[in-house]
């Protein structure tokens, strides 16, 4: 079983992948607009530019994505409840993601060691989604 984590987006889905495969290396192998879908002719032209579905692959692991479009009924609220962890094998590599996801990010525990960890650290990155970065000590 593979276990994914599907984020969305209000309108910046686009922006939030080229910066996550800045940041993490990767490729991106998917980035589908609303207007690439087969029934495009119901899709408003506010929504075709949007991203339908991304997808980035790092390290085998994929992070998946999408705008919400306006013509969703629900509206974009944001996304709750969830952190994405990168556990990494170095404080320097701890340290550089960090540094990189902290452009315009609200920081709620700035990077540092703990008792489990040689460094963790935590944000919300411009684009809301929480991250936590952990190098954690050898057992």
């Amino acid at each position: 079983m593979l276990l994914n984590a599907y984020l969305t987006f209000d309108g910046n889905c686009r922006e939030a992948f080229e910066f996550y495969q800045r940041t993490l290396g990767g490729e991106i192998v998917a980035m589908f607009t609303y207007a690439e879908a087969p029934d495009d002719e119901q899709i408003s032209v506010t929504s075709r530019e949007m991203i339908m579905h991304a997808r980035l692959v790092v390290d085998g692991h994929v992070l998946m994505g999408s705008d919400v479009s306006p013509d969703c009924p629900a509206p974009f609220e944001g996304i709750k409840g969830i952190s994405l962890t990168l556990g990494v094998d170095t404080p320097e590599e701890a340290e550089r993601l960090f540094q990189a996801l902290s452009d315009n990010a609200t920081i709620q525990m700035p990077m540092e060691e703990t008792f489990w960890a040689k460094r963790f650290g935590m944000l919300t990155d411009r684009f809301g989604v929480a991250w936590m970065v952990n190098c954690e000590k050898e057992a």
